[in-house]
This record gives C-alpha cells, sequence and structure tokens, in this order.
C-alpha cells in the first residue's frame, strides 16, 4: 500500500526523480571503470548493453543491461511504494525518457531496451517476464538485437491486455512508440539488410 496519496506535486516529483535515475549512464560509467574507453567512440557510439558487448567485455555488457534495467525498476518500485500506481506509471515513463535524453549527455542517450524491460518487470512481472522472452526469442532466431528488442515493444501492449487489467495499456502504447520511434534508424538497416548481428560491430 502506498504510504500518500498522489497529489499533481508528488506526481511532479516522481517524474523529475524518475528522470534523473534513468539518466544515469551505466554503459558509459562501467566502460570507463573498466577501462574500455569512450563508448561513443565504439560501434554505433550508443551507451546501451549491446554496444558494450562490441568491446568484448561479456561481462561490462551484462552489468550495463542488469544496472538499466535496475534503474528503471527502482524508478517504478520507489513510486509505487511511496505515491501510489499513478507516480509509478510517470516515474516509468520519466525513467525511459531519462535514459534516452539524459541531462548528463547533452540530452544525447540510449535506446532504452534494457530500461523498458525493467520498467514492465516492476509494473508487472508477468508482463515484465513476456516481454523478456519475446526479446529472447525474436534476438535469438533472427540474432540481431534491435529485432528482439522492436518484437518485445511490439507486443507490450497485448501482454498488458492478456495479462493485467490493462490500466497501464496507454503507457505501454507511449513507450511502444518511443521504443520505435528511437529505434528508426535500425529499422531502416534491417530492411537494408545491413543490421549488425549480435556480438559484431
Amino acid at each position: 500500500m502506498p504510504l500518500i496519496d498522489s497529489t499533481i506535486t508528488q506526481l511532479i516529483l516522481w517524474a523529475v526523480l524518475g528522470y534523473l535515475m534513468g539518466s544515469i549512464p551505466f554503459g558509459m560509467i562501467i566502460a570507463k571503470v573498466m577501462g574500455l574507453g569512450n563508448l561513443r567512440q565504439i560501434g554505433s557510439g550508443n551507451i546501451g548493453a549491446t554496444n558494450v558487448l562490441r568491446t568484448g567485455n561479456k561481462a561490462a555488457a551484462a552489468l550495463t543491461l542488469l544496472f538499466d534495467a535496475g534503474k528503471g525498476m527502482a524508478a517504478v518500485l520507489l513510486a509505487r511504494t511511496f505515491a501510489g500506481d499513478d507516480a509509478a506509471q510517470i516515474a516509468a515513463l520519466m525513467a525511459f525518457l531519462g535514459h534516452c535524453f539524459p541531462v548528463w549527455l547533452g540530452f544525447k542517450g540510449g535506446k532504452g531496451v534494457a530500461t523498458f524491460l525493467g520498467i514492465w518487470l516492476a509494473l508487472d512481472w508477468r508482463v515484465g517476464i513476456a516481454c523478456c522472452l519475446t526479446w529472447l526469442v525474436a534476438a535469438g532466431f533472427w540474432r540481431i538485437s534491435s529485432v528482439g528488442a522492436l518484437g518485445a515493444a511490439a507486443l507490450s501492449t497485448t501482454w498488458v491486455v492478456l495479462l493485467t487489467d490493462g490500466s497501464a495499456f496507454f503507457l505501454g502504447i507511449i513507450l511502444t512508440i518511443l521504443v520505435y520511434w528511437r529505434h528508426n534508424s535500425n529499422v531502416a538497416r534491417i530492411k537494408a539488410g545491413t543490421e549488425p548481428k549480435i556480438g559484431k560491430s
């Protein structure tokens, strides 16, 4: 049960906190700490786990995945605990936007897939697990990370309808649109047959 009812002020507070939590660039931090260089100068220049994997360090990529998912989960769980489900949804959206447009990096961040999955795991574990499995099946079959991301995003609202009361349906629509928008260049490369395979530059 939430400790307090959500008010406009509290929603704004959790929007800001969600954004700040989401904007922590764990990929950049982990790469620097582990001596892997500047991610902006590696592969796609992205700050997410897929690009960290291009350094050849699987442990660093796994840590980036976990921390990027974890910050989305933390934002949702904290907001829900202290302000309720509406605040949790606001924090979820803002954590995703924070990852994609972090203030610390001139608003040039990642594509938000790990954070997207973490958000759903926290909002409803059933939807989260379904999205993770969707990613695994699609990415595993095509050996393309972005195909997994696009598949998970495309089916996320279906899982919301089938597995929950549907209260997060509109959030799901917004997140799906954002994921596809952030992957517009990937979609173009997939159509052209030039999208890199997992583990390759």
